[in-house]
């Protein structure tokens, strides 16, 4: 393959202290023809300043400012500023490998069909240490209802590289499939190890700002899925940074991602599900879940007429819900009766939380 040149988006927010880790890791990349575009989304930190003073005089790296808006509308200018043939995602407090983008690229080049592929990632702590070595299926349940094997059609080696693997990485191969119906049960793309080809980039279109609170990647990867093949790469291709304090990954009320997720699937379901090859026992299932979700949510919000609609909703799709009925029976009872149920409902926020691998 030529050596296309792929744009590299970084959202930022207050993340001075670190983004430049993650542009450092873009730049040294062994694929080196990148174009990094890092949109900060109205940082009161010292993020301009680092960033105008490191590269500043290096033309690999724009950056654009906006206002206070959140990470959907940040990744969308960015998105409207692309000028390579692919477009990687990334978060301005991860790392990735130096081979990402060669990688991904060679894959690419040996599965056309495939509009967008991803990997897994190794999941690292505050000083760098690696706690989990292939962190994706830990961190999106979803996965919890498929082997890898199960997902695609296609199977293949990685294609050869320049370099060579690390010696952890064992047998490490290439899947390619329509992976549309798997992700009505929630999202199995983690958005920073993600490189689309500007075609399906522009198929897609721009991230739903309407879902600010969270749930935005999971509805542009959704909708990547549902315009035709896509490919993983089964080796962790970026270092996550786990557990960090200042990670906006959640809001400190689940309710609004709550309502996202059930947003993002129930279309689908309703237009589609003659495309969606799926029992109709894990449509219920997702649904349930989904409905369960916003429920205890809404009941840890204080608003007991949402959280009944949808528990009782949960309990239809799937009657046989111990947690659920008791949620649904402590939302009649009085505010001090339903506090002492308060770790149930946070039992039930975990199971939601992790549908669009939103780690609590």
């Amino acid at each position: 393959m030529p050596h296309p040149l792929v744009s590299v988006v970084i959202p930022t927010y207050n993340r001075g202290y670190c983004i430049e880790r993650s542009i450092d890791s873009v730049l040294g990349q062994t694929h080196a023809h990148v174009d990094v575009i890092v949109v900060d989304d109205g940082s009161t930190d010292d993020t301009r300043e680092r960033l105008q003073r490191r590269y500043g005089g290096d033309k690999r790296v724009r950056y654009f400012h906006q206002d206070n808006q959140g990470v959907s509308v940040a990744r969308n200018l960015g998105l409207s500023q692309v000028k390579g043939s692919f477009l990687a995602l990334h978060d301005s407090d991860d790392v990735w490998k130096p081979w990402k983008l060669e990688l991904q690229l060679a894959c690419l080049e040996r599965v056309p069909q495939a509009g967008m592929i991803w990997t897994d990632m190794e999941a690292v702590d505050a000083d760098g240490r690696v706690v989990d070595p292939s962190y994706l299926r830990k961190y999106y349940s979803a996965y919890r209802w498929f082997t890898t094997d199960q997902l695609f059609t296609e199977c293949y080696p990685l294609p050869p590289l320049s370099f060579e693997l690390p010696p952890q990485v064992r047998t490490p191969q290439l899947y390619v499939g329509d992976i549309f119906s798997p992700m009505i049960m929630g999202n199995l793309v983690h958005t920073p190890t993600v490189l689309v080809r500007r075609e399906r980039m522009e198929q897609v279109g721009i991230f739903n700002v309407n879902l600010r609170s969270a749930g935005g990647d999971f509805d542009f990867h959704l909708r990547t899925c549902r315009l035709g093949p896509v490919a993983y790469a089964d080796v962790a291709a970026i270092e996550y940074r786990a557990g960090a304090a200042d990670q906006h990954t959640w809001p400190s009320s689940s309710l609004q991602p709550a309502r996202n997720f059930l947003s993002t699937i129930a279309p689908h379901i309703e237009k589609e599900r003659d495309r969606i090859r799926l029992p109709e026992r894990m449509i219920h299932s997702v649904l349930a879940e989904a409905h369960e979700w916003i429920g205890a949510s809404a009941l840890e919000a204080g608003e007991t007429s949402e959280a009944r609609e949808h528990l009782s909703k949960s309990l239809r799709h799937h009657p046989w819900q111990p947690r659920t009925a008791m949620l649904l029976m402590s939302s009649l009872l009085p505010t001090a009766a339903e506090r002492q149920l308060r770790n149930i409902f946070r039992a039930a926020k975990r199971v939601g939380k992790s549908l669009t691998g939103k780690a609590p």
